[in-house]
């Protein structure tokens, strides 16, 4: 590369301004559009303005003066003179009321209360006014929509468009064959329709998949609310499973899935699945311990397994329900002082009962001791051991004794607590109140 090229550049020269001139060195004038703002535009009048603008209101004002002074007036002080004929100076000052032309017009009944409700508009009726309207069509609109929901668990039937019909059995066939992937959009939609109880009914659940089952658990379980979800729960997800059991003597994989997707609304599967399932009285314990284990294996909010086993213990016996009841207690929550009471209560109608209970109602009192001795107050300690001298077990029994011996019942902490200056706080923080709902 050879080296680079010094620019050569033009020597700036001292010229005149007369010579830059001459040689019309001189900046073009741009063709530049300046916007000039009119006179009402700008902010500000010039003073040529102002004084045109004082000219013609003067201007005006001695033209109305003149109009007024050559034109004879046609309102009196006392009242106005409606006289079509031609205007006479004796009777400008006649007093006339517009009631003496009421028999010249020759006026209908009608157009006579019109006119007296002109003249006197406070004595006529209140107008409606705009918000009053809006305000009536908002609560018509919120009667309509409550009496078609469902009410009191009767569902309103109504009229289905064809189209519509014929849609929603096309999406019945593709849940009847749904191994995987994506489900159709309109099956989607149904929770979030009206009559969505309806819509559901012709897509036939029953003969769904397994898997179409999961998916339709997972897409009620997230938009329908709890009230909504339990019927869900309760009229399609339970009796779909029950009938799998009975079947198969064993649960698919897909319907356990749906069951754990289930407690996304704890309550509902309260509330729609298991106390249902035992207040039926029919659950056999293969069903009892597949539910259960569902319960053993998920994480549920305290209040919801404790109004729950509230229930439960309310229920007569059957081995079902010690099988849910020591589920429940393995969980070692932090129950209220009412649940435990029950709980005692359950174990201890069965003092006088002469038959030999099962192996299960033992193992459940057995685990209730264990994980809630230190729970129970004295006099509930010794009902328990006065049960144990009636129902026995050669295994089982020692070990409950044992347990109930080593007991350090909560009236004798507190009575130590009160004795010394610190407290610790109590195992049980829950009170009687905190017991969430009741199913």
């Amino acid at each position: 590369m050879g080296k680079a090229k010094k620019l050569k550049l033009a020597p700036v020269k001292n010229v005149s301004l007369e010579a830059q001139l001459m040689d019309n060195k001189v900046a073009k004038k741009k063709n530049r559009q300046k916007v000039h703002l009119r006179a009402e535009e700008s902010s500000v009048m010039d003073s040529k303005t102002s004084q045109k603008i004082l000219a013609v209101a003067r201007k005006q004002k001695l033209d109305e003066e003149l109009d007024e002074e050559n034109l004879p007036s046609l309102i009196t002080k006392n009242s106005a003179n409606f006289n079509l004929g031609s205007l006479k100076e004796e009777d400008e000052n006649v007093n006339v009321c517009e009631n003496d032309f009421i028999d010249d017009m020759e006026m209908n009944d009608e157009d006579l209360e019109a006119f007296e409700r002109f003249q006197n508009p406070k004595g006529s009726k209140r107008t409606v006014k705009l918000a009053e309207i809006i305000f009536e069509k908002i609560q018509e609109k919120q009667a309509d929509i409550q009496t078609k929901l469902t009410d009191e668990g009767s569902l309103r039937i109504e009229e289905v468009d064809s189209r519509v019909k014929e849609m929603y059995e096309g999406v019945r066939d593709v849940m009847k064959r749904y191994r995987s992937g994506k489900v159709p959009k309109a099956f989607k939609i149904i929770p979030r329709l009206r009559n969505w109880e309806q819509i559901l009914f012709i897509t036939e659940p029953h003969n769904w998949s397994a898997a179409a089952m999961f998916q339709g658990t997972r897409v009620f379980s997230s938009v329908l609310s709890q009230a909504m979800a339990q019927r869900f729960y309760n009229l399609v997800l339970l009796p779909r499973i029950r009938d799998d059991l009975c079947e198969y003597k064993r649960l698919n994989v897909h319907l356990y899935n749906a069951l754990k997707r289930a407690l996304f609304k704890p309550a509902a599967f309260m509330k729609g699945i298991i106390l249902p399932l035992l207040e039926a009285g029919d659950c056999s314990l293969r069903e009892a311990i597949i539910f259960g284990s569902v319960i053993a294996r998920n994480s549920i909010p305290v209040l919801h397994s404790s109004a729950c086993l509230l229930k439960i213990c309310e229920m007569g016996y059957t081995g079902a329900n010690s099988i849910f009841i020591r589920y429940f207690l393995d969980k070692r929550y932090a129950l209220p002082y009412r649940v435990i009471d029950a709980a005692v209560f359950h174990f201890l109608r069965f003092e006088n009962d002469k038959r030999d209970m099962p192996i299960l109602w033992h193992q459940s009192l057995l685990t209730f001791v264990q994980r809630y001795k230190n729970d129970i107050s004295s006099e509930q300690k010794e009902a328990l051991l006065a049960l144990l001298r009636k129902q026995k077990h050669t295994k089982i029994t020692p070990e409950i004794r044992r347990e109930l011996h080593a007991a350090k019942c909560r009236d004798e902490e507190m009575m130590e607590c009160d004795s010394t200056t610190t407290c610790a706080i109590p195992k049980n923080m829950y009170t009687d109140e905190d017991v969430g709902y009741v199913p």
